[in-house]
């Protein structure tokens, strides 16, 4: 019993020692430090991350440790990076193997940007060779580009086993236990936001900040799910159904049984509804958005207004295409229209692009009477453009696939959303 609790002791001081080197040298994770609890579990032959608190073996501990003194500061800063970047609460993927692959690599990816020497370990090279052709084929190395990327490049089993020996640290069995955590997500949220504020002022190299700011960024920005964004554009409309919120049954039997075939009150044959019915959507069909692109945005936004009921019977809507002039508009008044463009519409124009074509061309069709009610535009593009000067008296969202989320920022009056075509949630 005595060994035992000397193992323990010792190893938390081990831990502590790599905490403490950590807050010396990461001033900017002081408050994530300060945060990310420690459990020892014995016999567990491992460590593993529930979001909050990293569980660790005693003995597996010292032995890494005696094996080479980094390991345990890196298996510490590896663990927190999750906890910052709080991948353990974005398990509802539809492929949670690649997920974790992917957090375990981006992690990595940012642990040998920083640069920290107490955090290297002897495979650090073999890492980053390996780094360096996965960014080639991957692009930006945060969770969920790696993740997209796995999803249509799925890596061979050898290259799965070499990527978990070089990055897994932690084992991930308890990141579906959410609602035991003691930290939400919404707290990690504030953390991360800190954490972002206090690189720039703590960070000696900027260059060595890189990765962390570009996962910081995909993790902090502001979420939206694209089908209540589309309940935006919705309008109140008049549709002919019985009114149940209006029709008082009482009243109806009533007058059925005391006058025979006289009811009291008829029931109302309409009521208010909310139904998409007057908008435009403008597509940039310059050279940098290709048709596959349109395609998805196109498909994804018609499925998402077919649930719930949401066309009336008659609907108003211009599919607008335009490079640096308009090139063409099509209006569609019920869903065939629709269902005709998505199978026989041709994308025309490929040249530069100017946004201020299409709000001219709208106001003019709002001058003429076109639109009853014109609730918004949703303008898909890569967002390299001129933009209007003017803000328009309708709601506006310039729409980007993922891979486009570094697109320029758009004007203060519009909405930038970035649409996700493998996830449910668009950002």
């Amino acid at each position: 019993m005595e060994k035992a609790d000397k193992i323990s002791e010792l190893a938390y001081k081990v831990i502590r020692l790599a905490h403490d080197g950590l807050l010396v040298n990461m001033r900017f994770l002081d408050v994530a430090l300060s945060k990310l609890k420690l459990e020892e579990r014995r016999e567990m032959g491992g460590f593993a991350f529930d979001g909050a608190t990293l569980y660790y073996d005693p003995q597996i501990l010292l032995a890494a440790y005696k094996k080479e003194p980094a390991y345990v500061v890196r298996l510490y800063l590896h663990v927190l990076l999750h906890a910052v970047f709080f991948h353990s609460f974005q398990t509802d993927k539809l492929e949670r193997e690649y997920w974790d692959l992917a957090t375990d690599i981006a992690v990595e990816h940012t642990v040998l940007d920083m640069g920290l020497h107490i955090a290297s370990l002897e495979s650090d090279m073999l890492l980053q060779n390996r780094l360096a052709v996965l960014k080639k084929q991957a692009g930006k190395l945060t969770a969920e580009k790696l993740y997209r990327h796995f999803r249509i490049e799925q890596p061979s089993s050898k290259a799965y086993r070499e990527w978990r020996e070089l990055c897994h640290y932690d084992e991930h069995i308890y990141w579906e236990r959410k609602e035991e955590l003691t930290l939400s997500q919404t707290e990690w949220r504030k953390i991360s936001e800190r954490v972002k504020a206090d690189l720039k002022s703590f960070s000696k190299d900027k260059n060595n900040a890189e990765s962390m700011e570009e996962n910081l960024k995909e993790v902090t920005r502001e979420k939206y799910d694209y089908t209540d964004f589309l309940r935006r554009f919705m309008v109140m409309g008049e549709t002919i159904q019985t009114s149940d919120d209006e029709f008082d049954y009482i009243y109806y039997t009533y007058g059925l049984s005391r006058y025979g075939n006289m009811p009291l009150v008829e029931p109302l044959e309409y009521k208010d509804a909310n139904k998409i019915k007057d908008f435009v959507i403008a597509i940039d069909t310059s050279a940098s958005c290709r048709g596959e692109l349109v395609q998805a945005f196109l498909k994804k936004t018609y499925q998402i207004m077919r649930q719930g009921e949401n066309f009336f019977s008659k609907i108003n809507v211009h599919i607008i295409q335009c490079d640096n002039e308009v090139q063409s508009d099509t209006k569609i008044t019920c869903p065939e229209d629709f269902d005709r463009f998505l199978s026989s519409g041709k994308l025309r124009g490929f040249g530069s692009t100017d946004f201020r074509p299409v709000f001219d061309y709208v106001e003019k069709l709002k001058q003429e009477g076109e639109f009853d009610n014109l609730k918004g535009l949703l303008y898909f593009t890569d967002g390299y453009g001129i933009y209007p000067g003017q803000m328009p008296d309708y709601d506006t969202a310039f729409i980007f696939l993922n891979e486009d989320y570094d697109a320029p920022d758009v004007p203060p009056w519009a909405i930038r959303i970035v649409l996700d075509n493998d996830e449910r949630q668009f950002t």
